[in-house]
C-alpha cells in the first residue's frame, strides 16, 4: 500500500556544490548495462556534488560541461541520498532548456522529466518518484539538445504522506500511484447521492467503487480531461474505493475528493413517468437506462435534449414505427434528437454512452406543430419561416418581389448541410456554404417578379429543421 499525501512540506536551503564531472552516456533503457558510467562513478566519487533532500542548488551548463556523446548535449550530475518510502519532487528552474533524469545506485533509469506522456517543453522540467529502497541515487541535469546552455536551479522537495487506508465522508486526500492502485475503505452512513472524484496531472485517472450486494461501478474520464468521477445513489454500508491509472502502470500524484453530490431538489428528481412538452425534468442515471413516456396529440416536429455534466449522455426514441438514437448531437457530450413525429405514444430512453458513468441529468422536450412548418408555400420578405426537411426532400417556396433591389436569402440549419437554390425571371443561382458554417446564403439583385426558393441538404439524404428568410439589403 502506497503512502498517501495529506499535505506537502517544501524545504529549500541555499547552497551550491560544483565539482569535477566525468563523461556520461544516458542509457537507452533501464536495464541496459552501462560499464562506462560505472567506471566514471568509480573515478569521480569524491568530486561529484552531493545534494541533500530539501536543498536548493545553483549551477550552469556551459561548453566546458561534460559531453553526452549520444546527442551532443552537455550535462551535470549529482548524488542524492534518499530513505525508503520518501516521496520526492525535483524541479529544474532557470533559463536552461533542460531535462532531469533519476537513476538508482546501480545506474538503472527510474524516471525522467521527458516522459512520453506528460513532458511539456514550455514548462519547467520536474519529476516525482516514491523511493522503494533507501540508498544513494544519481540526478542528471542535461541540456535539451546540443544548443542548450545556461544557468539552472535544482530544487528538491519531500512530500509528507499519510498511511491511512480509511477515508471519511466528506474528505479530500492526496495519494501517490506507483506500479499499481491504492484501495481505501469508505463507510456510507445514510442513503443519498454521493460523488467520488480522482484528479491528476501525472496519470490517466481511473476509479473503481465496490459495495454491498455486488455493487460495482467503474469510471475513466467522466470528470473531464483524464480525470475520473463516480456519482451515484448509495445505500448505507462499507465500500471499497480503488484509485489507479487507466492502464495500471503509470506513476504520479493524484487527489481524491469525496462528498455529497450537488443537484436539484428532490421534488424535481424523476427516474420514470411522463415527459411533458415544455416541462424539463431531472433524473439520476446509475447504470441502467431510464424510460419515459412521451404523448403527442397531433403531428409535430419534436426536439429532445439530454444534458449532463456527470457522464456522456445518450438518447433513444421508440414508437409509432420510429426508432432513433443520438450520442453527441447537443453541445459537448449532451444528446439531442430532432424528429418529425405522428400523433401517438413514444418511449424515450435516457442512458449513458456505452452504459458507463452515473450521475444527474436533465431531460427536455419541445415541439412545433407540423402545420406550422410549411414544406411549401410563400416566403415573404422580412419574415422568417421554420420548416422541416425530410430525407431526400426538396422544399420549394414562392417569392413575389414587388420592388426591384438587392436581396439576401438565408437557409440556416443545425441538423444538416444546407443547400439553397433560387430561380425565376431568367435567373438561376445556388449556394452551399455561403453563410456561417454549413449554412447557405444568396445575395443578389432581383427585378420585380415571381421566384422559387428551394431548400434541401447538400447530399440530398439528410433531414432536420431549418429556418428560411428573405430580407432587403
Amino acid at each position: 500500500m502506497a503512502n498517501r499525501a495529506s499535505s506537502t512540506s517544501l524545504a529549500a536551503l541555499g547552497g551550491a556544490a560544483i565539482g569535477l564531472i566525468v563523461g556520461w552516456q544516458v542509457p537507452s533503457s533501464s536495464t541496459a548495462p552501462v560499464p562506462a558510467i560505472e567506471q566514471a562513478v568509480a573515478d569521480a566519487t569524491v568530486s561529484t556534488p552531493t545534494l541533500q533532500l530539501g536543498e536548493r542548488l545553483r549551477s550552469e551548463i556551459t561548453s566546458s560541461s561534460e559531453l553526452n556523446g549520444k546527442d551532443g548535449s552537455r550535462f551535470e550530475r549529482f548524488h542524492l541520498p534518499l530513505e525508503e518510502g520518501t516521496l520526492i519532487e525535483i524541479e529544474l528552474g532557470g533559463p536552461l532548456h533542460g531535462t532531469l533524469t533519476l537513476y538508482d545506485a546501480e545506474l538503472q533509469l527510474l524516471t525522467s522529466s521527458a516522459g512520453p506522456m506528460y513532458y511539456d517543453a514550455s514548462t519547467a522540467a520536474s519529476l516525482r518518484r516514491r523511493i522503494d529502497e533507501g540508498g544513494e541515487y544519481v540526478v542528471v541535469v542535461s541540456g535539451q539538445d546540443m544548443h542548450s546552455y545556461g544557468p539552472f536551479t535544482l530544487t528538491t522537495r519531500e512530500m509528507e504522506l499519510t498511511t491511512s487506508d480509511t477515508l471519511a465522508m466528506p474528505t479530500r486526500a492526496d495519494g501517490w500511484l506507483q506500479d499499481g492502485g491504492d484501495t481505501y475503505s469508505v463507510t456510507i452512513e445514510e442513503s443519498g447521492l454521493y460523488q467520488f472524484e480522482m484528479r491528476s496531472s501525472d496519470v490517466d485517472a481511473y476509479l473503481v467503487l465496490e459495495g454491498p450486494n455486488g455493487y460495482r461501478r467503474e469510471d475513466d474520464d467522466s470528470a473531464g480531461n483524464l480525470d475520473a468521477r463516480i456519482a451515484d445513489f448509495l445505500e448505507p454500508g462499507e465500500y471499497r474505493l480503488t484509485a489507479r491509472s487507466a492502464y495500471g502502470q503509470d506513476s504520479g500524484l493524484y487527489t481524491l475528493e469525496l462528498g455529497l453530490h450537488e443537484l436539484a431538489s428532490d421534488e424535481t428528481l424523476r427516474n420514470s413517468g411522463a415527459l411533458a412538452i415544455g416541462e424539463p425534468l431531472f433524473g439520476w442515471f446509475s447504470g441502467n437506462g431510464l424510460e419515459y413516456r412521451l404523448t403527442l396529440e397531433a403531428p409535430a416536429m419534436v426536439t429532445l435534449d439530454m444534458l449532463s455534466a456527470d457522464f456522456d449522455a445518450f438518447l433513444e426514441l421508440y414508437g409509432e414505427g420510429v426508432s432513433a438514437s443520438d450520442d453527441d448531437g447537443g453541445e459537448g457530450l449532451n444528446a439531442r434528437l430532432v424528429r418529425s413525429l405522428e400523433a401517438g405514444e413514444y418511449t424515450v430512453l435516457a442512458r449513458s454512452h456505452s452504459g458507463q458513468g452515473s450521475g444527474l441529468f436533465e431531460l427536455r422536450a419541445a415541439a412545433i406543430a407540423l402545420d406550422e412548418l410549411a414544406s411549401e408555400g410563400q416566403l415573404e420578405s422580412g419574415r422568417a419561416l421554420q420548416a422541416w426537411l425530410e430525407p431526400g426532400a426538396r422544399n420549394v417556396y414562392e417569392i413575389v418581389i414587388e420592388e426591384a433591389g438587392q436581396y439576401r436569402l438565408d437557409l440556416l440549419s443545425d441538423d444538416f448541410d444546407a443547400y439553397l437554390e433560387l430561380e425565376g425571371e431568367g435567373l438561376f443561382l445556388s449556394d452551399d456554404d455561403g453563410g456561417e458554417g454549413m449554412n447557405s446564403r444568396i445575395v443578389t439583385h432581383l427585378e420585380a417578379g415571381t421566384y422559387r426558393a428551394t431548400a434541401r441538404s447538400y447530399g440530398n439524404s439528410e433531414s432536420g429543421s431549418f429556418t428560411l428568410s428573405l430580407s432587403a439589403e
